[in-house]
């Protein structure tokens, strides 16, 4: 399965941080050709599922996750969302963190570990590479945007 993460540093508070990146509906802006939605509708919790709808028409395809670790940032403790991919073709798990950085600032550690099924593993260097882009991507905008 190949294994990426993400890392950043923003300006913001570790709650306005955990905000902008767990408003599921959000990751829809930022990934073209993609739509985000959470069930149940309302807070997230252990147990809510968000799916990501991506392509057009008959060449679409649903990566539903599950919520499997919900701990929001209270405090000035870390943040913490583990997402388990339980999709037909993307398989594995997400991991958002947030914790307090330097001078005030929020650090970000994004970690995907994913498998897309019938994939070999021949191409595990070209998804690894295009997912920290895609993803890499997605999250600037993430945090860019209120």
């Amino acid at each position: 399965m190949p294994f990426f993460s993400l890392e950043r540093t923003v300006p913001l508070s570790v709650e306005e941080t955990w905000r902008r990146l767990t408003r599921w509906p959000r990751h829809g802006d930022a990934v073209p050709l993609t739509r985000v939605t959470s069930v149940p509708p309302g807070p997230t919790r252990e147990g809510t599922r968000v799916v990501a709808r991506s392509g057009l028409g008959p060449l679409a395809f649903e990566d539903p996750m599950e919520v499997t670790v919900w701990r929001p940032p209270v405090d000035g403790e870390p943040g913490l969302c583990r997402l388990e991919k339980r999709g037909r073709v993307i398989l594995g798990w997400a991991q958002i963190e947030v914790r307090p950085g330097p001078g005030g600032r929020t650090r970000v550690e994004w970690q995907e570990d994913l498998r897309i099924r019938f994939l070999p593993s021949l191409f595990d260097d070209v998804v690894r590479h295009t997912s920290r882009t895609v993803f890499g991507r997605a999250l600037n905008h993430l945090l860019r945007r209120p």
